[in-house]
């Protein structure tokens, strides 16, 4: 919660630092807001289906499996007709998650050869700064979910796991931050400001994700060593 929250205020300040005519402006903001109609029924449903899944988590049930049954009981409906339901799924981005998973697949039965697996390992992935930099940069190469399917036969045989898996989790989601194909999130975002004629260059983006995510690493290394 920490780092999460000394993220956040250094990425406002690096934003207003490197874009400061973004903020330092007395133009009015321009646009005009979307027109939004709220379905009740579906809306009522939607909440009581996270309530269910926030409850199910904390109860120790797989993830997975809560994700699935939730997203069928949300595709059931009688009050909105199917095919506006599919029309509203982005079928390009799941295509795009499933291609990630069988290159990640593919990587780990042809090029993770023994000898490729006794080099990472001697990579001294045990060290905090080590296995953080080798997550960071994974995470940007397959995109930091695929990243962490990679790196999961090396972490579960490290000393401390569960120490390895916390490292694991906020390097390569800290990591997504660095460049525009580090997360699938970003490319979403992108994505969606492209539909409304506002483009984010990879540089541009650049420069603030590779300051951001540095630093924020660099938090992160320090809490788990404080707090490991």
């Amino acid at each position: 919660m920490a780092v999460a929250a000394a993220g956040l205020a250094l990425t406002v300040v690096l934003i207003a630092a490197f874009f400061p005519r973004e903020f330092f402006t007395r133009a009015p903001m321009r646009g005009e807001p979307a027109s939004a109609r709220v379905h009740q029924p579906l809306m009522t449903k939607s909440l009581l289906v996270t309530v269910a899944m926030v409850i199910a988590y904390f109860a120790g049930q797989p993830p997975a499996k809560v994700a699935l049954i939730a997203g069928a009981i949300l595709l059931l409906t009688r009050r909105v007709k199917s095919e506006k339901v599919y029309r509203q799924i982005d079928w390009q981005l799941l295509l795009m998650f499933m291609g990630l998973f069988v290159v990640v697949a593919g990587f780990e039965k042809a090029a993770l050869t023994p000898d490729l697996t006794r080099a990472i390992a001697g990579l001294h992935l045990d060290r905090l700064p080590m296995l953080s930099l080798v997550t960071a940069v994974l995470s940007n190469l397959v995109s930091n979910v695929p990243a962490v399917l990679v790196l999961k036969p090396f972490v579960a045989s490290l000393d401390d796991p569960q120490r390895a898996w916390l490292t694991v989790a906020m390097s390569s989601t800290l990591a997504g931050n660095l460049t525009l194909v580090g997360s699938v999130a970003n490319l979403i975002v992108v994505q969606a400001a492209r539909s409304r004629d506002v483009t984010v260059s990879f540089w541009d983006y650049a420069k603030v994700g590779v300051p951001l995510t540095a630093l924020t690493i660099l938090i992160g290394i320090v809490w788990l060593q404080t707090n490991g």
